[in-house]
């Protein structure tokens, strides 16, 4: 088993697959060590000066005396740390590079950032990781012309057979985050009893799966998920919004394409209200809009029953999420203390408001 290393940082854009690496570095702390305490620090103690005073402090849990008297070594400490992509260089390099010079025994520092264009991990604290003997390892997304042929690999090693149609149905239906597709593959698997079949190359059969099958089995695109999402924000269903919303995240969408959606039809939910206060009737403004008929119709009958002012706060509460997520203003002075919380967090409590 491979020994945990001082530092790690897990960054890219595959917001999926970090999510599976935190999920492992936490199964491999416990598998190593029963009494590993693992810490997530988030909020004020989640940024670079909060990272650096949790190095700073030792544990309270001292190593101790085992049943044959021989000394025990205290548990290894893990301190998880997420929402990395929002640090900015210059307190990395005043707070935390002194402090990870020198990491602290039995200690393991990990390091997420879920980044997108804008959103990166400091170049200091590669550098720092690095320095500290840890691992850099990032974790991103195929290129779009990609993706066939990854999904025909991926599904090869389930002991599937997909053909050039087949892997590109699957991508067209289901959508071009990797996670979902393996997901989807998963699922293809488990209904074709080829789970394993070719793992290692140990079989040499495989089963074939056609374009009738992927349409048949697979689920669709996190599109139209995202816009079931924006639509019970229109509606000011709650409950539906919020488990939209968590269905998402768990598939791996990044909540900087999920709030796009959402301010997106918003924005025509405000325009729709508009037109039907000015006097058109709901049959004329349904014929102007660019969706399926029934969507469109339900829709409309949504804004009709709502009140265009919530609409509008609902669009200025996007626009703070949208600023918060991303670390808050530029200014620290003018930051909102929300800026600290975790993505869904701030996400969770933007529907709360949207939908009362």
């Amino acid at each position: 088993m491979a020994a945990l290393k001082p530092a790690y940082l897990i960054h890219g854009n595959d917001h999926g697959a970090i999510a599976e690496r935190r999920a492992g570095l936490r199964a491999l702390a416990e598998a190593q060590d029963a009494g590993a305490g693992v810490e997530l620090l988030e909020g004020e103690a989640g940024t670079p000066a909060g990272v650096a005073r949790a190095l700073a402090t030792m544990t309270l849990t001292l190593g101790g005396m085992g049943e044959t008297g021989a000394a025990v070594d205290p548990p290894r400490r893990v301190i998880v740390v997420e929402g990395v992509e929002r640090w900015r260089q210059g307190e990395v390099e005043e707070h935390l590079v002194p402090v990870m010079r020198e990491m602290p025994p039995d200690t393991t520092l990990a390091l997420f950032a879920r980044e997108d264009n804008r959103a990166k991990a400091p170049a200091a604290i590669h550098e720092a990781v690095k320095r500290a003997g840890g691992q850099v390892v990032v974790q991103g997304t195929v290129k779009p012309w990609e993706l066939p042929g990854w999904v025909r690999e991926q599904a090869s090693r389930m002991g599937m057979s997909l053909d050039a149609a087949a892997a590109k149905a699957l991508v067209g239906q289901v959508g071009a985050r990797q996670q979902r597709l393996l997901r989807e593959l998963e699922k293809l698997a488990l209904s074709s009893g080829s789970v394993g079949g070719g793992q290692d190359g140990l079989d040499v059969t495989s089963t074939p799966v056609s374009v009738e099958d992927i349409e048949r089995g697979a689920a669709h695109s996190a599109q139209s998920q995202a816009y079931a999402l924006a639509d019970a924000l229109v509606a000011g269903d709650q409950r539906g919004a919020t488990l939209s919303y968590l269905r998402l995240r768990e598939q791996g969408e990044r909540l900087s394409g999920l709030t796009y959606m959402m301010a997106q039809r918003l924005r025509e939910a405000v325009a729709i209200a508009l037109r039907l206060r000015a006097g058109e009737s709901a049959a004329e403004v349904r014929r102007g809009l660019r969706m399926p008929a029934r969507a469109a119709e339900r829709l409309v009958a949504d804004v009709a029953r709502g009140d265009p002012d919530r609409l509008r706060r609902a669009l200025c509460a996007l626009a703070d999420l949208e600023l918060d997520s991303r670390g808050g203003a530029p200014l620290s002075g003018a930051r909102s203390v929300l800026a600290q919380m975790h993505e869904d967090t701030l996400a969770l409590r933007a529907i709360e408001a949207i939908t009362v």
